[in-house]
């Protein structure tokens, strides 16, 4: 090595690791930008096993489920989401974990705007009873029966009382859904054969999912229920791939 090189070798070196700072900077930035944070990127939709830390964990009123932070990022939308459409913008909802669409093929996990109405509750939520009434919690979100569905109501103030069984004078108001049945599962995949965006898959997918219910009066998205038979299975799947065949998705 020449001594010229060696004289410049360290700067060289300090250049290279600015450098490297300067990209993981702007970086995180970007991510800030889009309320990710500094929370890593996944290429694949949220398993709740691989988020078993304490730091994940909601245990308020015991409901002790895991859940990723806001922020987080994920590749893809967990099989069988649902599209909701709140004031102009789409939200995606899967096991108690709300999604935002930032970019084509990136999901950024959001706390979900008070008055949207999701039609099912999460497929594990925590009842407890503020003032008489029942609210459904999960992942920091409080769900309140109204009659389009589900909607998102704000915490109960600091000097309410929340209590988990309900009062003694107040009628046990129960959601329709019960733990006692498990909805058997009727998989649907597709891919889009015309270039359609994960948004416009998302939308197709669902609005053919409410035509497939209404043909069949199956609905797999329901957590619990009433169990169907084979027939109103199979009518569900024939209904979802005459709507996604129709829409330009290849259906298995």
């Amino acid at each position: 090595m020449s001594r010229s090189i060696a004289t410049r070798l360290p700067t060289i070196v300090l250049a290279t690791i600015l450098t490297l700072s300067l990209t993981a900077f702007v970086a995180m930035s970007r991510a800030d930008e889009h309320g990710e944070h500094s929370y890593p990127y996944r290429e694949y939709e949220f398993r709740e096993h691989e988020f078993h830390q304490s730091e994940f964990l909601d245990s308020r009123y015991h409901h002790d489920h895991y859940y990723p932070p806001a922020g987080f990022a994920f590749g893809a939308l967990p099989p069988g989401h649902i599209v909701v459409r709140h004031q102009g913008a789409s939200f995606y909802f899967s096991g108690g974990v709300w999604y935002s669409a930032v970019a084509p093929g990136r999901f950024v996990v959001v706390a979900p705007p008070v008055g949207l109405i999701v039609p099912v509750l999460p497929p594990v939520f925590t009842t407890v009873w503020v003032g008489g009434v029942p609210y459904y919690y999960a992942n920091n979100t409080y769900y309140v029966r109204s009659p389009q569905g589900y909607v998102i109501v704000s915490p109960p103030p600091p000097t309410a009382v929340v209590v988990e069984a309900p009062p003694g004078n107040a009628p046990v108001q129960r959601p329709p859904v019960v733990a006692s049945y498990h909805t058997p599962l009727a998989p649907v995949s597709m891919y889009p054969n015309r270039g359609q965006s994960p948004d416009q898959q998302a939308q197709d997918r669902y609005a053919c999912h409410r035509w497939a219910v209404g043909q069949s009066g199956y609905d797999p998205t329901l957590p619990n229920g009433p169990g169907a038979t084979e027939q109103q299975m199979d009518g569900y799947r024939r209904a979802m791939t005459a709507c996604l065949d129709a829409r330009g998705y290849t259906v298995w």
